[in-house]
């Protein structure tokens, strides 16, 4: 299996969205950066912007 790779950046968040994240990720059982990659996945996915995945799983991009 292909090892997924990871980028990190700086994000600036305002201190009202950042609360609301991080009591949404509680929520949900998930870190306040999971959280964040789950809410940009699902954005990304109902915008049908994600790549399209090769039958074996793995993105077009990954070689």
């Amino acid at each position: 299996m292909s090892e997924k790779k990871t980028k990190s950046f700086v994000l600036r968040v305002d201190s009202d969205t950042m609360d609301a994240i991080e009591a949404w990720a509680a929520d949900e059982f998930r870190s306040t950066n999971g959280q964040l990659q789950w809410i940009i996945t699902e954005a990304l996915r109902k915008a049908h912007r994600l790549p399209k995945r090769k039958k074996g799983g793995e993105n077009e991009n990954d070689h």
